[in-house]
């Protein structure tokens, strides 16, 4: 029993010492994924990471945020066709991308609406359109309730915001946000996690590259990314939903029917607490439908853009 109890714990040893990864400095990470276009800001005691393309003459630009574990990079497909004229503003959001955490490990909205609101200053930006996916698609319409007078549209991508109901969900943000077993997984994070919530984000499993993958899994190993998602978790508070059907901005809503994270009924509500908005529902995607079916995307966002 001696020898079985040993053989087992050498066992457990060997499997933990293969599945830890230490972070990767931000150095390391930025050569990787920074490219020329670019551009940093020290906001907040962060260097956040942005990219300001397209037309310089736009004084109302499109703003794009990114959703949770992702990055800027997640707008890549329809950013170039939609530059050619607009002016597009993305960043990596505190906590994420090459940005990473904010200094006193605070998320929130409250503190995401400071930092845009910081950005945007610093940018010269008073007006925009924004949009988001996912959390930054909450972020997005809980920033048009904070600064109405400076957004003048919205695009909500199988945006967060309405109470959860049976959904699937996403493996990776299931075992984060369980107690302890975050902080776990904040030092062993096996890059088949990493594909797996991929491959249940996308309607089309089969469309998860080792590209795609590869490009997750390094932006999250950005020091201190992981051990932010966990206190995110950790501090989330359930968005005040009521507060939708105050606003009265021009609203395109864009949903894949296959999204296993947050529904497609979730679209419907956007639709009915926002008279007027248009509503794309996009067959066979899932999640992120800017990445796995953009042509469609850009259709609709070009359709709002030019009224406004």
């Amino acid at each position: 029993m001696k020898k079985l109890l040993i053989g087992l714990l050498l066992v457990i040893t060997a499997t933990l010492a293969m599945l830890y990864r230490s972070d990767r400095s931000a150095e390391e990470i930025e050569g990787m994924y920074a490219d020329t276009s670019s551009r940093f800001l020290n906001i907040m005691g962060m260097r956040v990471h942005y990219r300001l393309e397209g037309d310089p003459a736009d004084s109302t630009p499109l703003v794009l945020v990114h959703g949770t574990s992702s990055s800027l990079h997640t707008w890549d497909s329809i950013v170039p066709v939609l530059r050619k004229d607009r002016r597009i503003l993305r960043m990596d959001l505190p906590g994420f991308g090459l940005t990473g955490p904010t200094p006193d490990q605070v998320y929130g909205l409250d503190r995401y609406h400071q930092f845009l609101d910081s950005l945007f200053d610093r940018l010269g930006i008073r007006s925009c359109i924004i949009g988001g996916n996912s959390l930054g698609g909450l972020i997005a319409w809980t920033y048009a309730v904070h600064d109405s007078s400076r957004v003048k549209g919205l695009v909500l991508i199988d945006a967060a915001g309405y109470p959860r109901g049976k959904e699937e969900g996403n493996i990776g943000f299931k075992l984060a946000a369980m107690p302890g077993v975050g902080r776990v997984l904040s030092m062993f994070t096996p890059r088949i996690l990493i594909r797996k919530s991929l491959e249940g984000s996308y309607g089309d499993p089969a469309l998860v590259n080792e590209v795609l993958v590869d490009r997750y899994y390094d932006l999250l190993l950005r020091e201190g990314n992981r051990v932010a998602m966990i206190d995110m978790f950790s501090s989330r508070r359930p968005a005040q939903h009521q507060q939708i059907a105050s606003i009265r901005k021009p609203t395109l809503i864009i949903w894949g029917d296959k999204d296993r994270l947050i529904d497609v009924s979730n679209a419907y509500r956007f639709q009915q607490d926002l008279p007027g908005s248009m509503l794309l529902i996009i067959p066979g995607s899932g999640h992120v439908p800017m990445e796995e079916s953009p042509g469609k995307v850009i259709g609709a966002m070009k359709e709002l853009l030019k009224n406004l």
